[in-house]
C-alpha cells in the first residue's frame, strides 16, 4: 500500500546529489516532487551517526530519488539540504509505504 495521493499536498523541488566535481558539489536536474511537508524542528541522526537538527521532514512516494546531501527548495523558496532519506516499507502490513526525508 502506498501513501495516499491526497496526502501529498505540497510540492518541493529536488536536485539529487551526484557527488563532488572539480568546481564543488554536483546536483542532478531540478525535479518537482509531490509530498507532505512537516515543518517541525527535531533532533535526528545523520548517516554518519551524528545528532543534527532537522528543520522539517517531507514524506514522498517510494522510489523518489533524494539521497543525503541533495538540495531541496521548499514551497516558500527556502533551500535546504537532505540529512537522510529513509525508505519506510510496511513489509505487507496495512500501513502506507513512503520515503521519509529529513531536511536541515
Amino acid at each position: 500500500m502506498l501513501i495516499p495521493g491526497y496526502l501529498l499536498r505540497h510540492e518541493v523541488t529536488v536536485e539529487a546529489w551526484e557527488g563532488e566535481g572539480p568546481y564543488g558539489p554536483k546536483y542532478g536536474p531540478p525535479t518537482a516532487v509531490p509530498c507532505l511537508l512537516d515543518e517541525q524542528v527535531r533532533m535526528v541522526r545523520s548517516p554518519a551517526g551524528e545528532e543534527v537538527t532537522s528543520s522539517s521532514t517531507l514524506y514522498a512516494l517510494p522510489g523518489t530519488r533524494c539521497p543525503a546531501r541533495s538540495r531541496v527548495t521548499l514551497p516558500e523558496g527556502r533551500q535546504t539540504t537532505v540529512i537522510a532519506a529513509l525508505n519506510r516499507d510496511s513489509g505487507g502490513l496495512p500501513t502506507p509505504d513512503h520515503l521519509e526525508v529529513q531536511l536541515q
